[in-house]
């Protein structure tokens, strides 16, 4: 991400062209939330595919209001202890001009605002993924009101926020592996520790119901990840954004191939989910590092978090941990790989003179602050997350009652189903029937 730095220079002008370039860019991240929807919606099983829909459309809801009210100030205000921002005059927008603009950038700050406003909303809505099938809505609701208060607006001051402690150490995240990614996944692992399995985690089948839609939704999220990336230099005035958004499609590229192919390897078969999980691994590792690689590197980082977040998934059947829709495998370790490679690939010629290991970097001065970074966001998101979902769990309670999440949450939570069964049917007498049918059916299978 661009650092909002102030210099001692003739006062820029509003430039047109970068700031619709960073309105199209925030309505692109913008989609990637409804995308993020049909991608987890399509790989949950049919019963709990709205409620899957509604966890992430709700993040649009409340995290718009709150970055709107303080959040936008304690990420991007004024430091204070390297731990967070604030500003009195952005409480509510009520002192921000609409003329304004974002330091020494050419677009205005409500640009620069509202494009950072997405990535709030869709970094709690990537969590969601590791909760499929097994949450109350209304606690889930107010998690992301408190996760993203105390977790994600400080968190993405330390990255990005002028005075972070991230920032000041020269840590490189483009456009959030660290911040979005690894905060993201950490947290995800951190609730599902404290929330326990689905029923019949390991048991029951739970493969995807609607593979069409885990496609749709992997494309909508490759399409608004254009926007995520190259929109994070903030404009188009030195090629830099330019560079982001040829890495970005290159190492998607890379890892989609690469997680089939080991796909094809380990299991024999490459599947449409590899395919789409492949694609977002790439994006997520690429996201921290694509400002400062060359396209090679891109495909180096895309390949390499290609296989390792192919074989990350499998782990939590070793370890017994229930990530449904494998957020830690695909975001959190997406996030550190792409982080941790900055410190070998950076080529010193993209968004900065920073060199890697591979490029002059013996001393491996970048690869360790890389590293503090990533400790630093992973440890902290971990830990408070899991003291949330705990209190959470202890207060008003985190999950739905068992007949509940058996029957399907979807009925339970919304009062609605996914499908209409009626025309199948044959009437719509036998809609509650056939529904139920399916969803009876689906608890009694047995994976083989």
């Amino acid at each position: 991400m661009a650092p909002a730095i102030t210099l001692a220079a003739e006062a820029p002008k509003l430039s047109a062209a970068n700031t619709g370039f960073m309105l199209i860019c925030s309505a692109l991240v913008m989609l990637m939330t409804p995308g993020l929807a049909f991608f987890y919606g399509g790989m949950v099983r049919v019963k709990s595919t709205l409620n899957m829909l509604m966890m992430s459309f709700i993040s649009l809801g409340i995290v718009t209001i709150l970055w709107v009210l303080y959040g936008f100030s304690m990420a991007f205000g004024t430091d204070t202890g390297h731990i967070i921002g604030w500003n009195s005059d952005w409480l509510g927008l009520t002192g921000v001009d609409k003329g304004e603009l974002w330091g020494s950038y050419n677009i205005p700050l409500l640009a620069f605002m509202v494009f950072q406003l997405m990535f709030a909303i869709i970094t709690p809505a990537l969590i969601s993924g590791a909760l499929a099938d097994r949450v109350k809505f209304s606690a889930w609701a107010l998690f992301i009101a408190l996760w993203a208060t105390i977790v994600y607006f400080p968190v993405a001051h330390w990255v990005w926020g002028e005075g972070g402690w991230a920032f000041d150490m020269g840590v490189i995240d483009f456009a959030g592996g660290t911040a979005v990614h690894i905060n993201a996944g950490a947290a995800a692992l951190g609730v599902i520790l404290v929330i326990g399995k689905r029923v019949g985690f390991k048991r029951d089948p739970m493969r995807p119901h609607s593979l069409p839609l885990v496609m749709l939704g992997a494309g909508l999220l490759w399409f608004g990840w254009f926007g995520f990336n190259a929109g994070s230099w903030l404009g188009n005035d030195d090629g830099v954004g330019s560079l982001m958004f040829v890495n970005t499609q290159v190492a998607t590229a890379a890892a989609m191939l690469a997680w089939l192919a080991y796909e094809k390897i380990r299991h024999g078969a490459f599947t449409t989910l590899g395919a789409a999980s492949g694609a977002v691994a790439g994006l997520v590792a690429i996201t921290p590092a694509g400002g400062s690689v060359t396209p090679m590197g891109a495909i180096a980082v895309g390949a390499i978090a290609g296989v390792l977040c192919a074989m990350a998934v499998g782990l939590k059947y070793k370890f017994g941990y229930d990530d449904s829709l494998d957020v830690v495998g695909v975001h959190l370790v997406g996030g550190v790989v792409g982080s941790v490679l900055i410190g070998f690939f950076a080529s010193g010629k993209g968004q900065s003179d920073v060199a890697g290991v591979f490029y002059g970097d013996h001393k491996f001065d970048q690869l360790w602050k890389q590293l503090a970074g990533v400790g630093g966001v992973l440890v902290y998101s971990l830990v408070v997350s899991a003291i949330l979902a705990f209190i959470l769990d202890k207060t008003i309670g985190m999950r739905v009652p068992e007949d509940d999440e058996i029957a399907g949450i979807d009925q339970a939570e919304h009062a609605e189903t996914a499908y209409d069964f009626s025309g199948a049917g044959g009437g719509a007498a036998k809609t509650g029937t056939v529904a139920a049918a399916v969803a009876g059916a689906e608890s009694k299978k047995v994976d083989a």
